[in-house]
Parts: C-alpha cells; sequence; structure tokens
C-alpha cells in the first residue's frame, strides 16, 4: 500500500509500527496504537456509511480525549476535513461558525447538547450529530458516540487519500469573527508538526514510510495536552507526540486545576507538558512554590509553550521549582504553523530573534519583500502553508498573498530585518 502524508496515513505508519506502545492515557483509559487505530477505524467506516465522504467538513466540539483523537483521525481516513469546535461558544456564535464551515456533521459533548440544540435545525447542511457522554440524547436525530462506534469496522482503507487533504484549523475570532484556515495535510505536517523530525533531531522525513522506523528505535515517552485540543497550540503538539510515538495524556477533568494537573504529571510519569501563556504557567508555578516537594517530577523533562507569552519572570520561577527541566518557547500562529523558536534581542526592542530561511521573509504593506537592515513590515511565510480561509475570499486575498508568482502568507507579526540580515519579532498585530 502506497502512504500518503494524509495524517491517517502517518499515525497508520505509526501505529503498524508499535502497536503494542501506550498511545493515550486518561485516568484509568488506556488505548494501545493498536487500539487506538482500530477505533478510528471504526468511527471512519460509520461515517462513510451515513453519508460523510471526502471533502465534506466534520466539526468537533469535544474536550480532550480519546473519542477527539478518534473522530479527528476518522476525518482524515476518508478525506473528510475536521474541524474544531470551541466548546464555550454559545448558540449565535456556534451558529455563525457551523454555517460558515457548512458542516456535514458535529461530535460533540452532552454537556453542550443544549446549544447545539437551538441551532442545529437552522443548518440544513448538518446532516449528522454525534453525542459523547450522556447517553440520553440532547439534539434530535443525534446518535451516540457508542453506537457510531459498535456499527463501524476494525479495518479501513481509502486509495483516494493525498497530500492535499485538508484540514480546517479554526481561528478564536480575535482578528475578526471566527474563520477556517485551509491546511492541506502535508503542509501541516511539514511546517506546524515539524515534518516528523522534531523528537528525532533530525530533518524532516522525505517519505512517510521513514517515519515507521524511527518511532520503533526511539524510547517511548509521553505528552500532557494541557490545553483543549480545539486550540491550534494544544492539537498540534499532540500530533507531534503522537507521530513520534508518544503517549498522549489528557486532563480527566474538564477544568484547569493547577494541583491536579501536577497530580497527573506525576503519576503517568509526564515527560513533557504544553502549555499557553501565563494563564497556565503562573498557576503552575504557583502550586509549586506553595508545596515544595509535594511532586515527584523526576521523569518531567520538557515544558513547552506556545500559543502565547510566558513572562520571563514567570520562566524564571519555574525554572526555580523545577530545575532539571527544559524550557522550549516555540513561535507560530494558525496561519503558518510553528515559525520556530529564538533568543530575545541582545539589544534593542523585540521580544525574539529568527535566524534568516528561505521561507520567511519581512513584506511590507505595499507587499514588497524588504531586504535591507533596519527596514520594517509584516513578518510572512512561504512553501507548506495553508491556502486560503474557507468560504471567505475576501479576508484570503488580505492574508494570503502573492509576490512574483510565490505565495505568502502575513502572520501579522510585526518584525524588522537587523544589521546581520536576522528577523527581530517586534510583537504582534493582530493579537492572537
Amino acid at each position: 500500500m502506497t502512504r500518503t502524508f494524509n495524517l491517517a496515513d502517518l499515525f497508520e505508519v505509526v501505529a503498524a509500527s508499535v502497536p503494542d506502545r501506550i498511545a493515550f492515557i486518561c485516568g484509568e483509559k488506556r488505548l494501545s496504537f493498536r487500539e487506538l487505530d482500530q477505533r478510528a477505524n471504526r468511527i471512519a467506516s460509520a461515517l462513510q456509511s451515513r453519508g460523510i465522504q471526502r471533502g465534506d467538513n466534520v466539526g468537533i466540539e469535544l474536550f480532550n480525549s480519546s473519542e477527539y483523537l478518534e473522530a479527528f483521525l476518522a476525518c482524515c481516513k476518508i478525506g473528510a476535513a475536521p474541524a474544531n469546535v470551541n466548546y464555550r461558544y454559545v448558540a449565535d456564535e456556534l451558529h455563525y461558525l457551523l454555517d460558515s464551515l457548512k458542516l456535514k456533521a458535529l461530535f460533540y459533548d452532552a454537556s453542550v447538547a443544549p446549544e447545539v440544540q437551538k441551532v442545529a435545525p437552522q443548518l440544513s447542511q448538518l446532516k449528522l450529530c454525534i453525542q459523547t457522554g450522556d447517553t440520553q440524547l440532547g439534539v434530535n436525530g443525534a446518535v451516540h458516540y457508542d453506537t457510531l462506534l459498535a456499527s463501524g469496522s476494525d479495518k479501513h482503507s481509502d486509495p483516494d487519500r493525498n497530500d492535499n487533504d485538508f484540514y480546517l484549523l479554526c481561528t478564536g475570532g480575535t482578528t475578526g469573527l471566527p474563520k477556517g484556515v485551509v491546511w492541506p495535510h502535508k503542509s501541516l505536517f511539514m511546517s506546524a508538526l515539524g515534518g516528523g523530525g522534531i523528537y528525532f533531531q533530525r530533518p524532516p522525513i522525505e517519505k512517510p514510510e521513514d517515519l515507521g522506523p524511527l518511532v520503533a528505535s526511539a524510547p517511548p515517552m509521553s505528552f500532557f495536552a494541557i490545553a483543549p485540543m480545539m486550540h491550534g497550540a494544544a492539537m498540534w503538539g499532540t500530533l507531534i507526540s503522537l507521530l513520534a510515538g508518544h503517549a498522549v495524556v489528557v486532563n480527566d477533568q474538564h477544568h484547569f486545576d493547577p494541583e491536579h494537573i501536577l497530580d497527573i504529571t506525576e503519576r503517568d510519569q509526564v515527560n513533557i507538558i504544553s502549555m499557553v501563556g501565563d494563564a497556565m504557567a503562573l498557576p503552575l508555578v504557583k502550586a509549586l512554590e506553595a508545596h515544595p516537594g509535594r511532586w515527584n517530577l523526576s521523569y518531567l523533562r520538557v515544558a513547552g509553550n506556545g500559543g502565547a507569552l510566558v513572562s520571563a519572570h514567570v520562566q524564571e520561577r519555574l525554572k526555580a521549582a523545577v530545575p532539571h527541566i527544559a524550557l522550549s518557547n516555540g513561535m507560530g500562529s494558525s496561519e503558518t504553523g510553528l515559525m520556530g523558536s529564538g533568543e530575545k534581542p541582545k539589544k534593542g526592542d523585540g521580544f525574539m530573534v529568527l535566524k534568516p530561511r528561505p521561507d520567511l521573509a519581512v513584506i511590507s504593506e505595499g507587499l514588497q519583500l524588504l531586504t535591507t537592515p533596519g527596514d520594517t513590515g509584516i513578518l510572512a511565510r512561504s512553501g507548506y502553508t495553508p491556502v486560503a480561509y474557507f468560504g471567505d475570499p475576501k479576508k484570503s486575498a488580505e492574508v494570503f498573498v502573492t509576490i512574483t508568482d510565490r505565495l505568502w502568507v502575513l502572520s501579522g507579526d510585526h518584525a524588522r530585518i537587523d544589521e546581520d540580515g536576522n528577523i527581530v519579532i517586534l510583537g504582534r498585530g493582530s493579537q492572537c
């Protein structure tokens, strides 16, 4: 079977190489890579039997769970585009997003059923609603997830999978109304997921099959997705680890309790945690400072951050509380993927310095590529990028621009070229 850079193909390569390794942990629940793949196959075949097909958009309005990953992978397996839906949206917000994405199906948690019920009857394209949690269905005509799962097959294949199947990453609306960023799978894998090379300290893989031997030769590790997978930073971190053969650990509570997060980190011997800015990092630091020595965090190796800044003083306090961990700050956005990491400028303003790369540029308001030290404009990326905002040609034209026959995506980040040709990030004009 020829493999592609479709995320389902990549996951199946990993699952075939380490089938018995643990892929998912939530409290007492454990799933191996084989079991996670089989469950995703069941959902995929069940979706197809109910009319969901290649090119359809499918919303996922779930808390972090195995069901989230299974629904996501199932969509990838059949060429449908999974789309994250914020479970905090109320009816008006939810109606706008689901209608703008032209969703054909929606996975939702029972706790949000009242809001879904308010809007589902108004959406003519929404053909299938699937509820997790409580078996008492809260949306007319919905099917329960367990029923859907039981109706599917453990085995599934699709000869039409390809590198350019789509994934929709919905922005939070901080740059206006929420929008679905259209990511081809291979572009996402290469620019947002590190091309399979991040944890193996190597360049991106050249063909999908290369992932198998890398994963099999590396020791098993665990990654704790603290932030909701409905946010790009958390979902991308989850996919990076899953495709590296790591176990993905999720919170067995639906709220953020820093002491419980540290309990899980100790109990499940977590190696890597991901945070989103001071909102998560500071409560964790305060808990560690208030209870010194309470948690055995000897297995914890990396505290990663993305999606929002962690203040320097918070990083210093975290390092003081857990001296042996490495802190990793990544910069990225829904429209550009992970841009990389760098040091703070040694002089002048700005918060990060990126080395010059062929896929990065500073672009003027007049859409000219800037090259002279001191020039200031907007940071942009080319190469493996998304292609548009779904169903929004006007906004797409503002962000996805062609300069000398090459597509560039404007990040919204103000940047300056320094005297060494490096790119100094000055601040995020998009406030995202």
